[in-house]
């Protein structure tokens, strides 16, 4: 199927981590063993098989675009890539997932010219998936039915803030929110705090820890193509095709900042 467009390119996607989140969620339902990679994070079943079915999928569909996935790299397969790359996260928040918590995620996100363009991410958990292409707008699915979504203006109470539930106590963050009203401070695992935002359910997460391009490229689509902005720390927006895939600390604006209280 070459020569797809990015609304097909996007519904090839969605279905991909549709069908991976049910097979997260079979492997939920009859166990599984947590082993340790090489950099000592954690992998299970649901992981590799996520991976297998996303990747054979978008190989399949397109030919053409190098794929880039979690496992693959950690397992030594690099795939050399060109203008566009898929990054794939196939399980975000295996930590969680272990845990028997909700907070995890599929992200499958299209990149062009180092910008992520398009992305879809499954939240197996509460049967969520939220879709976007940058400047076409974006949405969420749920029990069939799928409407648009957008960020919000940040309310005159303050900020609702999400902050990552392994690194929220990093003192850095005190110093990220400082001259900034806050309203609350909310914890929480893998993409799904990039979707909060881009639903309009809070306004800014400011990450400071340690991520990779696969954990943030279909989400930072899906945020900014509801409105939302993702920037480094010198105030440029996020890009990909990095050394190593390794990400700076950024931060995740549901309007840009500077935008006017609702």
């Amino acid at each position: 199927m070459r020569g797809m467009d990015n609304p097909a390119l996007l519904d090839l996607a969605a279905d991909l981590a549709a069908d991976a989140a049910r097979l997260i969620l079979e492997v939920r339902a009859r166990g599984f063993a947590v082993m340790r990679k090489e950099d000592f994070s954690p992998v299970t079943e649901a992981d590799r098989a996520a991976e297998a079915l996303i990747t054979q999928g978008l190989r399949a569909a397109t030919p053409d675009i190098p794929v880039i996935a979690e496992e693959e790299v950690a397992a030594g397969r690099i795939t050399a890539i060109d203008g566009r790359f898929w990054l794939v996260d196939p399980l975000d928040g295996t930590r969680e997932f272990a845990a028997g918590e909700a907070a995890f995620t599929v992200n499958i996100g299209l990149v062009a010219a180092g910008v992520a363009i398009l992305g879809a991410v499954a939240v197996p958990a509460s049967d969520e998936i939220f879709g976007g292409i940058v400047g076409a707008g974006a949405w969420k699915r749920r029990n069939g039915e799928t409407h648009p979504i957008t960020t919000r203006a940040p309310p005159p109470a303050g900020l609702t803030v999400l902050a990552s539930r392994h690194h929220g106590d990093d003192p850095a963050l005190k110093a990220a929110l400082a001259g900034k009203r806050i309203a609350a401070i909310h914890k929480l695992g893998s993409a799904v705090k990039f979707c909060r935002l881009a639903e309009g359910g809070a306004d800014f997460y400011p990450r400071l820890g340690p991520t990779m391009e696969w954990d943030t490229a279909a989400p930072q689509a899906v945020l900014e193509a509801a409105g939302g902005v993702v920037l480094d720390a010198a105030g440029a927006p996020l890009r990909y095709g990095k050394p190593g895939f390794f990400n700076p600390p950024f931060f995740c604006h549901g309007r840009a900042p500077g935008a006017a209280p609702a």
